[in-house]
């Protein structure tokens, strides 16, 4: 087993792919070859759960920090990490894997501004 599917194993990789946009089209040709999604998304993972910086991701995910960093921002323009937080929540609920109990809000206390503040 690879790093990339240790991190994004083939069941999150498969609600990934749900929510994530299609890659834009090159018209033009030529140009470097896109990295794949999934190894992009097992790059912005580790970066998520390591703590290092974009600067500092191993070259064995294949993407330079750069080209992970973008397709992030690409991807929470587009709200894919949203989407996929449904998603999962829906995958596990329907499979009766949610304790609802412990996402109860009894209240919600908010400090109001003053005017001027």
């Amino acid at each position: 087993m690879t790093i990339v599917e240790r991190l994004v194993p083939d069941e999150l990789w498969e609600l990934f792919q749900l929510v994530v946009p299609a890659a834009p089209s090159r018209p033009q040709g030529g140009g470097r070859r896109r990295y794949g999604d999934r190894e992009v998304l097992a790059a912005i993972v580790f970066i998520a759960t390591s703590g290092c910086t974009w600067a500092q991701l191993p070259s064995c995910f294949g993407p330079s920090g750069p080209t992970a960093h973008r397709r992030f921002t690409e991807w929470s323009r587009a709200r894919v990490w949203a989407k996929l937080h449904r998603v999962v929540l829906d995958e596990l609920g329907a499979r009766g894997e949610l304790d609802w109990s412990r996402c109860a809000v009894d209240s919600v206390n908010m400090r109001a501004l003053k005017k001027g503040s």
